[in-house]
């Protein structure tokens, strides 16, 4: 067997990555690797764990149970640590599990017009919009109109058209490539998850091994 004295191993592990049920996590699955060629489909090949029902759908893999592995794959290799020193691998069902529903998917496109649309009804109404354009018009045109229905649709239009500015986004077209507040808050939702499930899954590590250590005791 060949020997790689000095031979520099880089691992990054990726912040989260989505496997199928039943496949076995391997290195190449939930981390970047450089390394020797002839190490790299061996190291990408290497089997961490393999997920069981009462895993849950969530798996965190910490970097110092895949040093160990690697090191016994690869003994005299430098093994070089960048980023995080975690991952989280979430088990999806298979390809041939549940369908979306579509009578779901307008059940909550309606849900969701609807409340928008009271929404912003309500808050004209709290700021007594109506009086607001009516004084407008007449600021405008000199007379009273008590339905400026012309001004009305011009206004909607103008807060249909402002929102899909503001949101940079129209179905699948954006007007640019910065993210849009939606975005934005989707992912910092992703993350403070993300810190939860890592919080919680050391936390368990921590009670497992010490309920390992009191029966020891015992």
């Amino acid at each position: 067997m060949k020997t790689h004295s000095g031979s520099a191993i880089y691992i990054q592990l990726k912040n989260r990555v989505t496997l199928p049920q039943g496949k076995g996590v391997k290195l190449g699955d939930i981390a970047y690797l450089i390394a020797p060629p002839e190490w790299e489909e061996p190291l990408k090949s290497l089997l961490l764990i393999q997920p069981e029902y009462s895993d849950g759908n969530l798996i965190l893999i910490d970097l110092l149970k895949v040093i160990p592995l690697v090191k016994k794959l690869v003994p005299d290799a430098d093994i070089e640590p960048i980023g995080e020193g975690r991952t989280i691998v979430q088990i999806s069902e298979s390809k041939g599990g549940k369908k979306p529903s579509y009578a779901m998917f307008a059940l909550v496109w309606l849900l969701l017009f609807f409340g928008a649309a009271l929404t912003i009804m309500n808050f004209h109404a709290d700021v007594s919009m109506q009086e607001v354009q009516i004084r407008i018009v007449e600021m405008l045109t000199g007379r009273r109109d008590e339905h400026p229905y012309l001004f009305q649709l011009a206004y909607s239009i103008g807060i249909g058209f402002g929102m899909v500015i503001f949101f940079n986004h129209l179905f699948k077209k954006k007007w640019n490539e910065e993210p849009t507040p939606l975005e934005v808050e989707m992912f910092l939702y992703q993350k403070n998850i993300d810190q939860y499930v890592i919080h919680e899954e050391y936390r368990k590590m921590k009670l497992g091994e010490g309920g390992t250590s009191e029966r020891e005791e015992v």
